[in-house]
């Protein structure tokens, strides 16, 4: 019989070594390989205190639309239908037997017709129609997601990660919860260039923007004057500026940028040129 090393020696074992361990023992006695599938990812569960506060920071409606990137045993996608009314769930986790507890899981709570759950790779799986994004997996898999989210996913989008930042994406929130920290971000709507902006007197003006994720500043073209754009700020969908005295408040649809009710005027707008 072949010896293999001892799966505790005084510090916690990886699931990763536990499965090649396991893997080498089945090997011994059968002569066969078992096709496994690699799992970027080590399974270690979200505290349910940091389960709560991704929820509350994410403000998750009984509307949404929640997805888990690898959602182990299902506890974040569970928690959202059970304790927050979220009618639609999907959990989505590469490795098949977390899965099957997740639906086990599922039933327990009584929430398995609303908290679904999918086995596959969450690279060459659809998500754009979230309306929250939840994870907790490494920093290098979500630098490798920050592209997929920000041109796929819709302006307003909410995005929670436990412990993993998005790179040079800065948070729109950040909370440390018994010491794993939760990240936040709203995917950004898309406002960079120039826009035709018509003022409530009606007078044509070029809006010119610059954006790096949901940072932005610009500038105002009147005449030949250029008017650097004061308290520039973009939350999804919504954008305020201000020019001079004027304190704009709008909602980007595409190419066209609407005032909302707390715009100090309802008669401006604004599309991309």
């Amino acid at each position: 019989m072949p010896s293999f090393p001892p799966l505790s020696s005084g510090r916690a074992v990886s699931g990763r070594a536990l499965a090649v361990a396991l893997l080498s023992f089945h090997l011994a006695f059968t002569g066969s390989a078992v096709a496994l599938p690699r799992l970027d990812v080590p399974y270690v569960p979200t505290p349910p205190d940091v389960v709560d506060r991704m929820l509350e920071m994410a403000e998750v409606q009984p509307g949404d639309r929640l997805i888990d990137l690898g959602s182990g045993d299902g506890r974040i996608v569970i928690a959202a239908v059970r304790d927050w009314g979220v009618s639609d769930a999907l959990g989505i986790d590469l490795d098949a037997e977390r899965v099957a507890e997740a639906e086990e899981n599922a039933r327990q709570a009584g929430v398995e017709d609303r908290a679904i759950f999918e086995q596959g790779d969450l690279f060459e799986k659809n998500f754009s129609d979230a309306t929250v994004l939840t994870m907790y997996l490494l920093s290098s898999v979500n630098y490798r997601l920050k592209p997929v989210i920000l041109d796929t996913m819709a302006p307003g989008t909410r995005i929670v990660s436990h412990a993993f930042d998005m790179e040079d994406w800065e948070p729109d929130q950040f909370d440390i919860v018994g010491g794993s920290s939760v990240y936040l971000w709203i995917v950004p709507a898309k406002v960079a260039g120039n826009w035709q902006l018509t003022a409530a007197d009606g007078s044509e003006l070029t809006l010119v923007l610059e954006q790096i994720n949901q940072q932005i500043e610009g500038t105002v073209i009147d005449g030949e004057r250029n008017v650097p754009l004061g308290e520039a700020s973009l939350r999804g969908d919504e954008i305020r500026f201000s020019v001079g005295p004027e304190h704009y408040v709008g909602k980007v649809d595409g190419d066209s940028i609407v005032p909302q009710e707390d715009s100090a005027s309802q008669d401006w707008h604004a599309r991309r040129i």
